[in-house]
């Protein structure tokens, strides 16, 4: 079955902006690269602000949805904690790696309020939030400071691997989340 026209656009907006950067990349190359008529963004998204918000929330529910689904493929509830992190080692492995396109949006667009931004800290709320489930699942002692502490762990090897070219960062959080885990759950 063929792409919508939004679908098209969505998905080279998301390549696009993930490669280039969100101010970088023009409408018109998103037009090229979709292979459709400006009329037709305007007919599905109001402005540029739009299609990036939108963009972001595509992608969040895609990298969701991808992220829970390999981490509840393990059996344990405690053993997910650490799933997380071959997760993440999966992905900053993987050839389309290039950092965390939330954070980015967040970098280029300072107004708290706007669009990108606003997208980019539902996500972040999200991830912590199923950290949250999984802390709780696996009846952490506290739930809360473990999801807290796991989500500034997600964070940090996401930049490390990013930023300093840093591949084995997620197996380094791995073994520095044994010892969180270790604290999480002592008697």
């Amino acid at each position: 079955m063929a792409e919508s026209p939004r679908d098209r656009l969505l998905g080279a907006a998301t390549k696009l902006f993930y490669r280039d950067g969100f101010h970088a990349v023009g409408i018109d190359r998103i037009l090229r690269e979709a292979g459709v008529a400006k009329m037709t963004l305007y007919s599905h998204f109001a402005s540029k602000d739009a299609l990036i918000a939108e963009t972001l929330r595509r992608r969040a529910r895609q990298f969701e949805t991808d992220f829970e689904r390999e981490v509840m493929a393990t059996a344990s509830p405690r053993r997910r904690l650490l799933a997380v992190f071959e997760a993440l080692d999966a992905w900053i492995g993987s050839a389309e790696f290039q950092g965390c396109m939330f954070v980015a949006a967040a970098a280029e667009f300072h107004e708290a309020d706007h669009p990108a931004r606003v997208a980019a800290a539902e996500h972040k709320r999200a991830m912590r939030a199923f950290l949250l489930r999984l802390a709780k699942d696996a009846e952490a002692k506290d739930a809360e400071t473990l999801a807290a502490r796991l989500a500034l762990l997600v964070e940090g090897t996401i930049a490390l691997a990013h930023v300093a070219g840093d591949r084995e960062a997620a197996t380094r959080a791995q073994a520095t989340a044994e010892l969180i885990l270790h604290d999480a759950f002592a008697a």
